[in-house]
C-alpha cells in the first residue's frame, strides 16, 4: 500500500511541474556585422589555385561530373561555372602552387583532362 502512495504522489509531482520559460536576447555591435562582411568579401577577392576537371557544353552533363568528383574527392569544394556556352567544373581552393599541384596528380588519376589553373593576377 505504501508503494502504491508513494507511486501516485510522484504522477501528481511530475505532471504539476513545469519548466522555466524565458527568452534571450543578443545585442551585438553592429561593426561585428560589418566586419563579417569585408571579410567574406575579402576571401572571395584572394586567388586560389584550382583544378578543372571537365569543360562540357551540357549543363545535365556538367552536373553528373560534378556529383561523381564530390563523391572522388568529397574533401574538395567543387563548383560548376558557366561561361557561355560552356560549363566548366572546377574543385578546390588551394592557397600555394606545392598543395595544388599534390592534389592535382592526385585528381589526374581518376579525371586525366583535368587541369591545373592558375589564380588570376589581381588589378
Amino acid at each position: 500500500m505504501k508503494k502504491l502512495f508513494y507511486i501516485a504522489i510522484m504522477i501528481f509531482f511530475a505532471t504539476k511541474v513545469n519548466a522555466q520559460e524565458g527568452t534571450i536576447s543578443i545585442d551585438q555591435d553592429a561593426q561585428i556585422t560589418q566586419l563579417l562582411d569585408l571579410y567574406k568579401k575579402s576571401l572571395d577577392k584572394n586567388d586560389y589555385y584550382r583544378i578543372q576537371v571537365g569543360f562540357v557544353s551540357n549543363n545535365e552533363k556538367a552536373q553528373e561530373i560534378k556529383s561523381n568528383v564530390e563523391i572522388d574527392f568529397p574533401e574538395l569544394p567543387s563548383q560548376i561555372d558557366f561561361d557561355s556556352p560552356t560549363y566548366r567544373i572546377r574543385v578546390g581552393r588551394f592557397k600555394s602552387k606545392l598543395e595544388a599541384e599534390r592534389k592535382f596528380n592526385e585528381v589526374r588519376k581518376k579525371y586525366p583532362d583535368a587541369m591545373l589553373l592558375k589564380p588570376k593576377k589581381s588589378t
